[in-house]
């Protein structure tokens, strides 16, 4: 049984996001919790929530009596590139320089693990 949740237009680069990403991807839930819990980045905050919403989703799915977090992994983890937000300041000689400010879609889908 499989569950994914999805967090749009998340503030934050996707090569940024796609770093913590890669450190919790194929990794126990629990264990995934404990890494996005003390690393020390601020962008692991949506990551943890759009994780923690993935679980919330495979219970409702199953029901909490057949399932529980030791028995999830996560399977998929990606972050994908969002719009970009532009504002400009004001640059030398009267000219502007663009900010660019990146958002990021963050996917994440939990499994349980097979029995072979």
């Amino acid at each position: 049984m499989e569950a994914a949740a999805h967090a749009r237009f998340q503030r934050g680069s996707s090569r940024k996001m796609g770093q913590i990403l890669a450190l919790i991807r194929n990794k126990p839930v629990p264990q995934a919790i404990g890494i996005l819990e003390f690393l020390p980045k601020s962008s692991k905050k949506p990551v943890a929530k759009t994780l923690k919403s993935a679980v919330a989703n495979v219970m409702v799915k199953v029901g909490k009596a057949k399932i529980t977090e030791k028995d999830l992994y996560v399977k998929l983890a990606t972050a994908d590139g969002g719009p970009l937000m532009k504002r400009f300041q004001a640059g030398p000689r009267g000219s502007a320089a663009a900010i660019l400010r990146r958002t990021c879609h963050i996917n994440i889908t939990v499994a349980t693990k097979e029995k072979i």
